[in-house]
């Protein structure tokens, strides 16, 4: 699994003019799912998430993770961060995960999410998406589980 997070100070989702998620400030997580990946993966990078430390302490320095300052988790299913980029003008997609091993997997990683942390909000597999977000600083990281 592949996965940009962006530190924010909000971020939603909406589909077909109904939103299906917000948060305020927190992490908005754009999420890939490669054909190798596994619920263990899913686990995995719940945990990096949740842990990884990109919000400021009382000493202006990124030690402080979501789960620290008890921030809000957007996850949004994009297939395209998969893509293979290294040669041509269009992508290839052949790493990234069949559309039922997806969606599985991005309910997988949901339901991990929230039984581990709140507010957590998702987007919807394979659904056309308005993700909206403040990024933060900018702050973004790519993080691989």
């Amino acid at each position: 699994m592949i996965t940009v997070i962006q530190r924010v100070n909000s971020g939603s989702v909406t589909v077909e003019q109904r939103l299906l998620g917000e948060i305020k400030q927190g992490i908005v997580a754009l999420v890939a799912i490669e054909k190798h990946d596994t619920e263990k993966t899913a686990e995995r990078l719940i945990e990096r998430i949740l842990n990884y430390r990109i919000f400021a302490d009382a000493n202006d320095k990124m030690n402080l993770s979501v789960r620290d300052i008890q921030g809000g988790l957007l996850l949004i299913p994009q297939f395209t961060l998969a893509a293979n980029t290294a040669k041509g003008n269009r992508p290839s997609f052949t790493e990234g995960a069949p559309p039922e091993q997806g969606r599985a997997l991005f309910s997988y990683l949901c339901i991990q999410a929230k039984q581990q942390h709140t507010p957590v909000a998702c987007g919807q597999f394979g659904a056309d998406m308005l993700v909206a977000l403040i990024n933060n600083g900018p702050v973004t990281f790519t993080l691989r589980a």
